[in-house]
C-alpha cells in the first residue's frame, strides 16, 4: 500500500526535523520534503506533488494564511495547520479552517521539541485523516452584471417560534472539518431558536476564540459554557476545549455541568457525554445533529437519544469533510433524517414550526 507523501512547512528548523522524524517514523507515511517558507514550498509541491502538507501559521516572506488562501484557490489539497497556543495563533487557525485547512496541531510557545514529541499520536493522526479527507475548491463567485436583478431567494416562514423554544435543546457533537459545519448551522437559526449545546472536538486555548467569531455572525448569542449557567433560548453553549460539556436539569431550568475528567472516546470535551447527558435529562424535548468527524464519538449516545425520544439529524456523507463520526452514527441506527449540511438548519426549524403549529391547533 502507497505511504502518505507529507510535506512539511515551518521556518523552524528544529519543527521541521521533529515532524519530518514524527512522520518517519510510522509504517504508513513518510515526509518527503521541508521547506522554510511557503515560497520554496510553493516550488516543492509543484515538484514532489504531496499527499498532504503541515503548514506553520506564522512564517518570513509570506505567513501562512496568505500561502494557504492562494493554495486552496488554485491547488486545493489536505493541509494541517500548525499554531500556536496563543489568542492571536487561536484566531489566525480558525481563519486557516475557514480557508479550507483540514485540521490544526497546536504547538506549545516553551519546550517545543518535547510538546511536539508529546503530540506525536496526535499529528500523525491528523495527517492520516487529512490524507482521505473530502477537499474542496472554492467557488468564484460570478462578477455582477450592471443593472442585473438579485436573485430571487427562497420564501421564509418568520412565525415565531413560541414557547417551543423554552421546551426544546439542540444538541450538535461535530470533529474534523466541524468548525465551519457549525458555523454554517448556526448562522442559519432565528433569533429565537432553542438552545444549542456543542461539543466540538478542540484543544484549550481554542474554544473561547471559535466562540466570539461565531457570536459575531450569528442572530443568536454564542460563548463558551460555564459550570451551572442557566440554557437559554437564543443562546448557544460550546464545551471549552479539554473540559467535557453535559446538561442537568434544576428545578424547571436546564444548566450546562462543565467538568474535567478522563477523556471519554480519546477526547475530551467528548460529544458521547453530551449526546448521553441529551438521553438522559431531556428525552424527548432533545434535537440531535451529527456533523462531520473521524472516528464514532457520540454515535451511541445519539442512538439512546433516539430511543429516549429525541429527533436526530445526520451530516451526508457527501458534505462531509470526514464522513467517519456520521456514519457510525447512521450505522448505530440514531438517524431520523441525513441531510445535506444546507439543509439542517432549514429542515429543523421546519419541523419545529410545524411543532409549535400542532402545539397551538390543540390548545
Amino acid at each position: 500500500m502507497p505511504k502518505t507523501r507529507v510535506i512539511v512547512v515551518d521556518d523552524s528548523a528544529l519543527v521541521r526535523s521533529l515532524l519530518a522524524e514524527i512522520i518517519n517514523r510510522q509504517s504508513d507515511m513518510e515526509c518527503i520534503g521541508a521547506a522554510a517558507d511557503p515560497l520554496v514550498a510553493r516550488e516543492m509541491i509543484r515538484n514532489l506533488n504531496p499527499d498532504v502538507i503541515t503548514l506553520d501559521v506564522e512564517m518570513p516572506r509570506m505567513d501562512g494564511i496568505d500561502f494557504l488562501s492562494k493554495l486552496m484557490r488554485l491547488r486545493p489539497m489536505p493541509v494541517v495547520m500548525v499554531s500556536t497556543l496563543t489568542e492571536r495563533g487561536a484566531d489566525v487557525t480558525l481563519k486557516a479552517l475557514e480557508l479550507g485547512a483540514i485540521d490544526f496541531v497546536a504547538k506549545p510557545k516553551i519546550g517545543v521539541a518535547d510538546g511536539l514529541r508529546l503530540l506525536a499520536e496526535d499529528i500523525t493522526d491528523k495527517v492520516r485523516i487529512a490524507s482521505k479527507a473530502h477537499i474542496r475548491k472554492a467557488p468564484v463567485p460570478a462578477p455582477a452584471v450592471p443593472g442585473a436583478p438579485a436573485p430571487a431567494r427562497p420564501a421564509v416562514n418568520t412565525s415565531p417560534l413560541g414557547r417551543l423554544s423554552t421546551e426544546k435543546i439542540i444538541f450538535i457533537g461535530a470533529s474534523t472539518g466541524g468548525t465551519e459545519a457549525t458555523k454554517e448551522v448556526l448562522i442559519n437559526l432565528p433569533p429565537d431558536c432553542p438552545a444549542v449545546v456543542i461539543t466540538q472536538h478542540m484543544p484549550p486555548g481554542f474554544t473561547r476564540s471559535y466562540a466570539a467569531r461565531l457570536d459575531g455572525l450569528c442572530k443568536i448569542r454564542v460563548a463558551e459554557a460555564r459550570d451551572g449557567e442557566r440554557i437559554l433560548p437564543g443562546h448557544a453553549y460550546i464545551a471549552p476545549g479539554g473540559f467535557h460539556l453535559s446538561v442537568e436539569r434544576s428545578g424547571a431550568n436546564y444548566i450546562a455541568r462543565v467538568q474535567d475528567g478522563d477523556p471519554v472516546n480519546r477526547h475530551k470535551p467528548s460529544v458521547e457525554v453530551l449526546f448521553r447527558s441529551a438521553a438522559r435529562v431531556v428525552g424527548p424535548n432533545a434535537l440531535g445533529i451529527m456533523l462531520t468527524g473521524m472516528g464514532g464519538d457520540g454515535a451511541r449516545a445519539m442512538k439512546e437519544m433516539r430511543d429516549a425520544g429525541s429527533y436526530n439529524y445526520v451530516q451526508d456523507e457527501a458534505s462531509c469533510v470526514v464522513f467517519g463520526m456520521p456514519r457510525e452514527a447512521i450505522n448505530a441506527g440514531a438517524a431520523h433524517e441525513v441531510l445535506p449540511l444546507n439543509q439542517i438548519a432549514g429542515k429543523l426549524i421546519e419541523r419545529l414550526r410545524s411543532t409549535a403549529g400542532m402545539s397551538t391547533n390543540r390548545v
